[in-house]
């Protein structure tokens, strides 16, 4: 688990780059990703060894000017460097929603991550007409306030009592001009209700997701992918959307969904950290030794809309997945999956993140949340940044085998009359299979299918990854195939068959179309050839920030208040009870008036 550091001076940056970039916080990622290599977790060593008989387990080259990476001596695999330092400032971003600590709200403060009961950091500052402690911040003077803990939620705010009405309206995919009018609000009200929700929603999921050591979890199994977002312009001179990307996981079998980030800071001033980004000499050097490595700089985002060369992969799914593999390995960083256009730009307010340091950090996080459960197994998209990420993070559990990680791609682009021949194929196939084995069962029938198909596995990519297709499809996964990321041949034939069987990305693919079907603001906008690629919908958020904040509020209705939807039905409860972290569903009001 990475420690709280204070590391964060401007005036840290060295005069001559370091041969790899410096562990921060507990945090060093730069090693091969390979989990059959014997370098698999060992960092590149910041000196090289000289001479003939030197043991040196990597070679630091160059893919492009000014961009270093490592090449492993063992097993021949390259891997790009990553800010150790971006990495942990990301991870401690999203940490600090399971486990709140008061500090210093300034981003480019040496106090940032120090707690205001760091004796001599803070000086006390009176307090806030709703009783909420005032600090000043001793290093660069900022104040700020904290609610104590047990402070009336909804204390001087007036009209409460349309709380749970605006709340029932935000989470029914109503807009917020309609809910301003059925509620009798102005807008500014309504802003502030959201941001008192969110507030709230925190609070209430840390609680909860707090208690997790005590729930004794044997396994679990996360299927993890990333949805990208929307934000409408406000300039009719500059009609580019800023495009955000969210990463989630969820758990297949209760569907509780342990986090959703987006890759955007909303504590970061863009001209603050351009200014100090220019200071300290940021655009001339690697991202990877970058004082700010996370976040995108003006100069960079213009770069990397001119290096662009976006191809949309078409195809069977065995061709999509070769595509996919070559088209990572076309970008000069390999674990970075954003491809930037035109019609993109940054955010006017807060910072955008590169999205594999959002992906590590996220990894980092569900580290944390999952540090008591004894075998954890990852169902990733087909996403290099994303593998990169998991393999980075749980380096140390997967090589104690606590932890495994399969690549997952869905076909679709099917139709609905596709969807159906496939799997009406694959039931008569499984029919004919039965009725010669009539001794067997259902699930020792998949799991005999599964064995047949994973002697079969096919190799596809640079690497030879070997994918295999399953045997039975669905509605929702009508063709699938998987790879097996982390295998060591240590697993036999049934237990193999058995994870196989497990692969799945259907409970982060639900939780998906429940955020688009409940909530105008976060629903696909309609992108037209006379926008020439820009995207728009009047629902749509126009302040980067309310992405984050309606996923988080949206994030506590799925786990606590909602009980399943259509087939979900037969999930008795809502996530949180399949996981043991409530005893019924919950309502608005248990959220509002949380303390």
């Amino acid at each position: 688990m990475p420690r709280n550091s204070s590391e964060s001076s401007l005036d840290d940056t060295p005069s001559r780059l370091p041969r790899v970039p410096e562990a921060f916080g507990g945090v060093q990622v730069n090693f091969c990703k390979n989990p059959s290599c014997a370098n698999f977790g060992v960092p590149v060593s910041p000196v090289s060894g000289r001479g003939k008989f030197a043991d040196n387990a990597y070679t630091v080259v160059a893919a492009g000017k000014g961009f270093p990476i490592a090449r492993c001596n063992s097993c021949g695999e390259h891997f790009p460097f990553k800010s150790n330092r971006g990495i942990y400032e990301e991870f401690w971003r999203i940490y600090r929603q399971t486990h709140p600590v008061a500090s210093c709200p300034e981003a480019l403060c040496d106090h940032h991550r120090i707690p205001v009961d760091t004796l001599g950091a803070y000086q006390a500052f009176g307090q806030t007409t709703i009783g909420s402690k005032r600090y000043r911040c001793k290093k660069c003077g900022r104040t700020f306030s904290v609610k104590p803990a047990g402070l009336n939620p909804i204390a001087k705010q007036l009209r409460s009592d349309k709380n749970p009405t605006i709340f029932r309206m935000l989470t029914g995919k109503m807009p917020l001009r309609r809910i301003c009018e059925a509620a009798d609000v102005a807008p500014r009200v309504l802003y502030e209700r959201i941001d008192f929700f969110y507030e709230q929603c925190l609070a209430f999921l840390a609680d909860r997701e707090r208690r997790l050591p005590t729930l004794n979890i044997k396994r679990l199994y996360i299927g993890v992918d990333r949805q990208d977002y929307a934000i409408n312009w406000f300039q009719r001179k500059d009609k580019r959307n800023v495009i955000l990307s969210a990463v989630s996981s969820a758990d297949n079998g209760t569907g509780y969904v342990f986090g959703m980030h987006p890759n955007f800071d909303p504590e970061c001033a863009p001209t603050q950290i351009e200014a100090a980004a220019l200071a300290c000499g940021d655009s001339g050097l690697p991202g990877a030794h970058r004082r700010f490595g996370r976040l995108w700089l003006a100069s960079d985002y213009a770069a990397a809309v001119a290096e662009t060369q976006k191809r949309n992969v078409k195809g069977s799914l065995v061709e999509e997945i070769a595509g996919t593999y070559d088209e990572a390995l076309r970008r000069t960083d390999i674990e970075s999956p954003e491809q930037i256009t035109g019609t993109e730009t940054l955010p006017a307010i807060g910072m955008q993140v590169h999205s594999e340091y959002t992906l590590y950090g996220h990894f980092l996080h569900l580290l944390t949340l999952f540090d008591s459960v004894e075998k954890v197994r990852f169902f990733l998209d087909q996403d290099s940044g994303m593998r990169a990420a998991c393999l980075g993070a749980f380096a140390g559990r997967i090589k104690d085998r606590r932890c495994d990680a399969f690549y997952v791609r869905i076909a679709k682009n099917l139709t609905v009359d596709e969807k159906r021949r496939l799997v009406r194929d694959a039931e008569s196939d499984f029919r004919d299979l039965a009725k010669r084995h009539p001794g067997m069962s259902e699930e020792e029938i998949s799991l005999l299918l599964l064995k047949q198909r994973i002697a079969q596995a096919q190799q596809i990519g640079k690497w030879k990854d070997r994918w295999v297709t399953h045997p039975r499809p669905t509605m929702s996964e009508p063709e699938k195939a998987m790879c097996f990321l982390t295998d060591m041949g240590d697993y036999d034939e049934d237990h193999l068959a058995w994870l196989y069987n497990k692969a799945s990305l259907h409970a982060v693919d639900s939780w998906f179309n429940r955020l688009r079907r409940r909530s105008s603001m976060l629903e696909r906008p309609v992108s037209s050839a006379g926008n020439r690629g820009r995207v728009w919908s009047g629902y749509s958020a126009y302040r980067p920030e309310q992405i984050g904040k309606l996923m988080t509020i949206f994030r506590a209705c799925h786990n606590y208040l909602w009980v399943g939807e259509g087939k979900e039905v037969r999930q008795k409860g809502t996530p949180a009870m399949r996981l043991g972290l409530a005893k019924a569903p919950l309502d608005y009001t248990d959220i509002i008036y949380f303390r």
